[in-house]
């Protein structure tokens, strides 16, 4: 492919536009062209179009580098648009006419291995990609293998070529020779003694040039078969090199070059020399590769991203660890036959009772994937299976009948299938079994042994901090060790700092000193200026380049993977918050007004800033999304504490001045969800009381939060002697949260990492190109499903018509045909773009935007918008057709049954519908009109007890529903246990709308209000239910109970 790319830079009459992230292409070609009067110009400098007009004025040979977009001084060139005078031809450049020299030739290049090229760039330049291929790659790893362990192999094979090109020359003028003879001959041919001599000597000298061209040949065979013993280890390598690229579709600041990793590689090679056999020392190389390439990489990435990189490592460096369709039903990318799970009593007739219903679907998917691995597990053994059931290590308890017939991947589908809520220890165990690690994550970063071992004056290092972490403090203590305080300067980049900062990198660059660069995402605009201004530098060997910043989809991509990368994270765990925090508070001011009640106030307003951040580590049953609690609230609430205290008589704090505060304004300001604000209201409550902070002592005094007691003094030596005492793992009881969140936190985080997965797998030239082949194989499981959903089914054939209000008609039924008419129009919707998108890939049909659109959407495996414009469903849109297709069919039959006047008698499933809330909203208005009141003088009941609701004009029957957070029983709420699954049906309940005077199911006092939600991510509500709890709400608040609807 390079010298294919070569010679069409050679021969091109365009000008050519390098696309060379490694620029060794731009080297190549400088050598090439050196005696061409070649200049070579960056489009940044400041003599840039001085340059340019000397270059065509005078005929020279101009390179242009980091062309990441087309100056339109130089659109007049690339067109060619000359004009003549007299004999002579001028340009247009800028304001300037330049005479145009014949001889001038113009080369642009590139790092950006993405640039952006207008389509009015892109007709008048010829594109020359030198983007790494697979192939180049491993070429270019076996040459440095070699290099390493037998350069004498590398340099005969040198030595062979060029012989044989010496011979073959020899050989062309040798025949020259031969027909120049034979053009000169006199008289006759036949008697001229001295051609005939010359002709013999000829043809003797070309037998021995073609006898020594086979034995080259032969020897070239032999070399390159003792070479080839090495080209596993380099296909190996170039494996690797792609599985890391894949990481930019997960955070653009996971960029990775090619020259850093040939540097890994190199190190590889040098680390492991045992003397062993070929074959041998091959698979020790490839594992110490793995185990380099992983650390390093590992580094620079973010903790919750690395069990998911260490997965598709496994994937992608192991394919044979896969057996078909493994990892595509692993993921969910394929598609099983579920018609007949579509009800739940067929479901639960197929397994046995010790399996959660709630398992049957993923079940059911397995058995149609895989029959014989099915066949093999025996679920309905439940003695074999109890342990399993049941443990807290359901991972390391798979029956060892079972072990003994399964992969290790197959053991990851069966927990998958039967315990998702450890699926994250599973894929965790898998990986480091197969990747021969002890743990996922690698050593804790330390700054000292990367500035040892891995810096360099030339590469500066990158420093990706999380929210609230900064590497200054520990970075300054490492430079005051090496270079001293005076040689490292620091420059937190904002406006104005620009210039300062590129003051300071030339200096420092020139004396070898240290250079901090802080909070780049906050001037993505200037960094490519900087990473030019580091391109040109030639720095001292001394001199470092630090730069922190947090992850942002703007961050140049050049400069991300041309640099040193680590992660620097805020450590987890209320623990270390505290210290945090206190580590900003001196001793003066927690002493200052020499009140108890005020120092006990800010370590509760330190306690509770701990707690509201460490909370999001379970989304969404902590908080139902992330909030950007900061230091700055801390410092906020603070302030407003030591006001309060302060001017306070005695200790009267007003402390419900404190919740307004910090409920509306501080914290709540950023809580957008009614139940995360009842939760933070929960807190305050707990936290700021006169029983907790009372300024005294002893063992009579409450604790905070029920496990720290606060000491009464105004020293912080003392609280941070209790801080210190503190456990360094964080309990669930230290936020409310119940025993088993690590079981929900396990099915939360497993389904972030299935999600990345997914775009990882995602192409990302598929669908921006029109590729036949390539579109049919991506989306015909989603077009075969659609086939198959529809099998039986008429809503395709449904001829539509808008509902129309009959007279009679019941709001209920009103809501029905309203409900199955939306649904059918966005059926036939769905099946036209599909028909459409499935003539396209047959070649029925001109490719339109509208396909290109749906296409692109469908391979990322995203809903398309315009399907979501109908129904905001699932974003997966395997499972939005699943949805879309169960509940059209489940209304088809409620409207049978409304029709019939039976529908309110039956048990209800709102998961069926598409708009539940809508539905309650129709019962409602209707209860209204039959009891003669307004909606408004109507609440919402529901009683689990067998009399019912009283005073109801409509009960409903209602089934389906899913509790997480604790356990219901029918009576009252009771707490999970470590062993409790996460989430746990419910028994059904009868609701109704009753009049606002009629008396609750159960005393208000002795209830909680708990939403249910559409879906387990806890997006939408459909409306709160109370359930009895007995005396303790706020516990049941903070432990994040909420039901949902079950998942069609």
């Amino acid at each position: 492919l390079s010298m294919e790319n070569a010679v069409i830079i050679k021969h091109n009459d365009l000008c050519s536009y390098l696309i060379d992230p490694s620029s060794q292409a731009t080297e190549w070609l400088k050598r090439h062209l050196r005696d061409q009067r070649l200049e070579v110009v960056n489009q940044q400098d400041a003599n840039f179009v001085t340059a340019l007009e000397l270059a065509v004025r005078f005929g020279k040979t101009l390179i242009i580098q980091e062309i990441d977009h087309i100056e339109p001084i130089l659109y007049p060139i690339l067109r060619a648009d000359l004009m003549a005078q007299g004999p002579r031809y001028v340009i247009q450049l800028g304001e300037k006419s330049i005479d145009y020299n014949s001889e001038f030739r113009l080369y642009l290049s590139t790092r950006n291995p993405q640039p952006k090229i207008p389509p009015d760039a892109a007709s008048i330049i010829s594109e020359v990609n030198f983007t790494t291929t697979r192939a180049g790659l491993t070429g270019q790893l076996l040459a440095a293998t070699l290099q390493h362990e037998k350069p004498e192999l590398e340099v005969r094979k040198t030595q062979l070529l060029q012989q044989e090109e010496n011979l073959k020359v020899q050989l062309v003028d040798l025949e020259e020779s031969l027909l120049q003879t034979l053009a000169t001959a006199e008289g006759n041919v036949l008697e001229n003694k001295e051609l005939l001599d010359s002709l013999n000597k000829t043809k003797q000298s070309s037998i021995t040039i073609n006898e020594s061209l086979t034995e080259s040949v032969t020897l070239q065979t032999n070399l390159d078969e003792e070479r080839d013993a090495y080209l596993p280890l380099a296909e190996k390598g170039s494996m690797l090199f792609f599985v890391i690229s894949d990481l930019c579709k997960i955070n653009n600041m996971y960029r990775y070059s090619l020259s850093c990793f040939m540097r890994l590689f190199i190190r590889a090679l040098t680390l492991n020399n045992d003397g062993s056999g070929t074959e041998f020392r091959i698979k020790s190389l490839i594992s110490v590769l793995l185990s380099l390439t992983y650390q390093y990489v590992c580094r620079s990435l973010f903790k919750a991203d690395q069990l998911m990189f260490a997965m598709h490592m496994v994937h992608g460096m192991f394919p044979d660890m896969f057996q078909a369709q493994e990892w595509e039903a692993f993921l969910g990318l394929v598609v099983p036959d579920l018609r007949e799970s579509q009800s739940q009593t067929k479901m639960r007739d197929l397994y046995p009772a010790w399996i959660d219903n709630e398992r049957y679907v993923q079940l059911t998917a397995l058995r149609s994937f895989f029959p014989i691995l099915f066949k093999s597990l025996d679920l309905d053994n439940q003695d074999m299976w109890l342990t399993f059931s049941r443990s807290n290590q359901c991972e390391l308890d798979i029956p060892k009948e079972v072990l003994k017939k399964v992969t290790p991947m197959q053991q990851l589908l069966i927990v998958q299938s039967l315990r998702p809520d450890r699926l994250q220890s599973a894929m965790a165990a898998f990986v480091c079994r197969t990747l021969n690690m002890k743990q996922v994550s690698p050593a804790p970063l330390s700054l000292g042994n990367l500035y040892k071992n891995e810096t360099m004056c030339k590469e500066p290092i990158l420093m990706v901090i999380s929210p609230g972490a900064d590497p200054s403090e520990e970075l300054q203590e490492l430079a005051t060790t090496i270079v001293g305080t005076n040689r490292f300067h620091q420059v937190a980049m904002g406006q104005g700092q620009s210039e300062v900062a590129l003051t300071l990198l030339h200096e420092c660059a020139k004396t070898g000193e240290w250079l901090i660069l802080k909070n780049l995402h906050l001037v993505t605009s200037w960094l490519p200026l900087l990473e030019k201004e580091l391109n040109a530098l030639t720095p001292h060997e001394g001199f470092r380049l630090w730069l922190t910043a947090e992850s942002h989809p703007n961050f140049p991509p050049i400069l991300a993977q041309s640099s040193l990368k680590a992660t620097y994270e805020a450590p987890p765990g209320i623990k270390r918050n505290l210290q945090r925090t206190y580590g900003n508070y001196s001793p003066d001011y927690i002493s200052r007004g020499g009140n108890p009640v005020r120092s006990q106030a800010l370590f509760a307003v330190a306690w509770i800033h701990a707690v509201l951040q460490e909370r999001r580590s379970y989304i969404p049953q902590g908080w139902t999304k992330f909030y950007e609690f900061s230091f700055s609230d801390c410092k906020l609430g603070s302030d407003i504490v030591d006001r309060v205290c302060s001017n306070a008589s005695g200790n009267e704090v007003p402390w419900d001045f404190v919740h307004g505060l910090f409920e509306n304004a501080i914290y709540g300001g950023r809580v957008d969800n009614a139940f995360d604000l009842r939760v933070l209201r929960s807190y305050l409550l707990q936290f700021f009381n006169h029983g907790v902070l009372s300024g005294s002592g002893g063992s009579r005094k409450r604790k905070l939060a029920g496990v720290v007691q606060l000491p009464s003094t105004c020293v912080i030596s003392d609280y941070l002697g209790v801080i210190d005492a503190f456990p360094d793992d964080d309990k669930p009881s230290f936020f409310g949260l119940p025993a088993n969140i690590e079981r929900s936190a396990q099915r939360s985080v497993s389904n972030i990492i299935m999600s990345q997965l997914k775009v990882l797998m995602r192409s990302s030239e598929a669908a921006a190109r029109f590729d036949r082949e390539r579109w049919a194989t991506e989306l015909s499981p989603i077009l075969k499903l659609w086939q198959k959903l529809n099998q039986g089914c008429n809503l395709i054939q449904t001829k539509l018509e808008v509902p129309v209000e009959k007279p009679g008609e019941s709001p209920i039924q009103g809501f029905l045909y309203l409900e199955i008419y939306n649904a059918t129009k966005l059926v036939q919707f769905i099946h036209s773009t599909l028909a459409a998108l499935s003539k396209v890939i047959r070649g029925t049909m001109h490719l339109n935007a509208e396909a290109q659109t749906l296409a692109t959407y469908l391979m990322r495996q995203e809903t398309p918008l315009s399907w979501q414009s109908y129904w905001e469903g699932p974003e997966d849109p395997v499972h939005y057709l699943r949805g879309l297709m169960a509940r059209s069919i489940a209304i088809q039959d409620w409207v049978v049954q409304a029709d019939r006047g039976t529908l309110l008698t039956q048990s209800l499933d709102l998961s069926e519908l598409f708009h539940p809330d809508s539905f309650l909203n129709a019962v409602r208005q209707l209860t209204a009109r039959r009891i003669e009141c307004s909606i408004d003088g109507l609440k919402f009941a529901a009683s689990w007890s067998s009399s019912g609701v009283r005073d109801a004009a409509i009960p409903l029957q209602i089934d389906g529903l899913m509790l997480e957070g604790c356990v219901f029983d029918g009576l009252r709420l009771s707490d999970n246990q470590h062993d409790t699954p996460s989430v746990s049906a419910i028994p059904a309940c009868q609701i109704a709308f009753i009049p606002v005077s009629s008396p609750d199911p159960y005393p208000s006092n002795e209830t909680v209000s708990i939403p249910i939600y559409m879906s387990s991510d806890r997006e939408k509500v459909v409306i709160e239910i109370a359930l009895p709890c007995g005396q303790d709400r706020d516990a049941w608040i903070q432990c994040g109970a909420a039901l949902f609807l079950r998942t069609q």
